[in-house]
Formats: structure tokens, sequence, C-alpha cells
């Protein structure tokens, strides 16, 4: 148990060495100071104003959950759509199926009317 504790206090000192290393560069320390400043103004407007955080909070989970309860309403339509459409799909294909038979029967008939008349007749 005691080398897990070494491990961690390692690890943080490793870090801590690495952070005050990485700052002695003009660039990194400018970066971070404004990145500081940043952040400890937020938190300071956090701690001052609570509530108007705590409001923000709530309108936001609320756009949320109006979002996802209306996506998933147009998911039940158009999962609804989609089952309508394979109830309907096989008795379009037999109504095709029907009117190529009808539409073939009719040419073969007119065909053997043609065929059976005799055009040499008639001139």
């Amino acid at each position: 148990m005691t080398r897990k504790n070494q491990f961690w206090k390692g690890m943080l000192l490793g870090a801590l060495a690495g952070g005050a290393v990485s700052l002695f560069d003009q660039h990194t320390r400018t970066v971070m100071t404004e990145n500081v400043k940043k952040v400890s103004g937020k938190i300071s407007y956090i701690v001052r104003n609570p509530g108007e955080v705590t409001d923000s909070i709530k309108g936001t989970a609320l756009r949320v959950k109006n979002t996802v309860e209306q996506v998933s309403e147009d998911v039940a339509y158009i999962i609804e759509k989609v089952d309508e459409l394979r109830e309907l799909t096989p008795k379009v294909t037999e109504s095709v199926k029907e009117v190529k038979d009808t539409v073939t029967k009719l040419g073969e008939e007119d065909l053997e009317l043609f065929e059976e008349k005799d055009y040499t007749k008639e001139r």
C-alpha cells in the first residue's frame, strides 16, 4: 500500500516539476497568466451570482430535454412511416404484377386477333 502512495506522490511531484520547468518560456507564462485570469474571473462571477448560473444551467437542461423529446417524436414518426411502407410494398408489388399480367394478356390477345385477320382480302 505504501508503494501506491509513493507512486501517486511521485506523479504529483513530477507534474509540478514539469509545470514549473515549462514556465521558463516567456510565451507559456503569458498564456498561463491570461488563462488563470479568465478562470479566476469566471469562478468569482459564479461565487457572486450562483442563482443566475443555476438558472442558466436549468434553462440549458430544459432546452436539451425539449430537443431530445422532439428528436424522439421525429424518430417515432419515421419508424411509423417505414413500417407503413413495409406493409404497403408487397401490396404495390402484387398490383404491379397484376397490371403487367393484364397488359401482357391484352397484348397477346391483340396479337392473336392481328394474326387471325386476313389482310390480303382487303386490298
